[in-house]
């Protein structure tokens, strides 16, 4: 893991439980854990870029990765928009994709998980996910820690080469 040098996430199911809640008036709420923000926050502590590719596109989303202070943000991607997103950004930063940690749950991050180098997913992703060769199975649930739990391995690994 010393080659890591961009760490993606999903939102959706990994950095929230997958819940959505909705107000009297429609608006959407998500619950976030405060100890995947620090995970991306340490990870670019140790020189690690740091992203969010989702699916969904709304202002919540965008005001927690300002809140995080994450390098990239990219929203609205679906079929097959994730891995492009991906690779637009390893662009960007002229690195490959096996330099690249993706953590995602559902079938809509199979794509981009099968193509970078490092892969993980949260402990209630789907058996699609879980299945995938080579992906670690966090401990943790999607919005419980999931994020950080990567994070934590990641910077361990760097810690004892």
């Amino acid at each position: 893991m010393k080659n890591i040098r961009l760490f993606l996430t999903d939102v959706d199911g990994t950095l929230t439980d997958g819940g959505m809640y909705y107000t009297a008036d429609g608006d959407v709420m998500k619950k976030f854990n405060a100890r995947d923000g620090m995970g991306l926050q340490l990870l670019q502590k140790a020189g690690i870029k740091v992203g969010i590719i989702t699916s969904e596109d709304t202002q919540l989303v965008k005001r927690r990765a300002e809140k995080l202070g994450v390098d990239f943000l990219v929203q609205g991607k679906r079929d097959g928009g994730k891995l492009a997103a991906c690779a637009d950004i390893c662009e960007s930063l002229a690195i490959s994709l096996n330099e690249v940690a993706y953590i995602g749950d559902d079938v809509n991050c199979v794509e981009i998980l099968k193509a970078v180098g490092h892969r993980a997913c949260p402990a209630d992703a789907m058996p699609e996910v879980k299945s995938l060769p080579g992906i670690r199975v966090m401990n943790l649930k999607g919005g419980e820690g999931c994020v950080r739990e990567f994070a934590n391995i990641i910077l361990d690994e760097r810690s004892k080469a």
